[in-house]
């Protein structure tokens, strides 16, 4: 059986989620387990009842390598997880199929080619971001709850709980906590 499994990483991007399903729909998935949310969170509740569903010789299908993996350490976790049950994967965009031993090579060889480009990247992100302080250009993302100090006193002032306050201003709560110490 070809079991699919699509993700995209917010609600928003609706046209690639709604590519994935009809791809996989083509390959002949008979079920697809699908879910909107970041790779960086480590808790992918439907790709976790996907390998829990397929069952031995089946065959889990996604569109594309970064769709199922952040890295290539979890990667190595999620093939070995199919593996102990003997079931398959392939990923469409590479036409690579686990089935096989050249498939098996192919996966090791590209998951470890986009590990080796994600940390290209993240070191040039690293020195761009090095650079830019050192000619005093960055400064770093905007203190958003700092910015409304003087609200967060005379709301707490006026006898609203923290928890109020961070839920009205849209702030988190250990920022009011820290806007009122100090302001203490």
């Amino acid at each position: 059986m070809f079991v699919g499994y699509c993700r995209t990483s917010t609600i928003e991007q609706k046209a690639g989620y709604e590519a994935q399903l009809r791809d996989l729909k083509s390959q002949g998935c008979e079920k697809v387990f699908s879910e909107q949310v970041s790779s960086v969170n480590s808790n992918r509740p439907e790709l976790d009842r996907a390998i829990d569903f397929v069952r031995e010789n089946d065959v889990l299908v996604v569109t594309r390598l970064d769709r199922l993996a952040r890295s290539v350490a979890d990667l190595g976790q999620i093939v070995a997880r199919l593996e102990a049950k003997q079931v398959g994967l392939k990923i469409l965009d590479m036409s690579i199929d686990t089935t096989s031993p050249t498939g098996r090579l192919l996966m090791n060889l590209v998951g470890s080619i986009a590990q080796f480009e994600r940390e290209i990247m993240l070191a040039r992100q690293r020195e761009g971001i090095a650079k830019a302080k050192a000619e005093h250009k960055f400064k770093g993302r905007a203190p958003t709850a700092r910015r409304k100090s003087s609200v967060v006193v005379s709301m707490h002032q006026a006898g609203k709980k923290p928890v109020d306050i961070a839920n009205e201003l849209g702030i988190g709560r250990s920022s009011v906590y820290r806007i009122l110490a100090e302001a203490a």
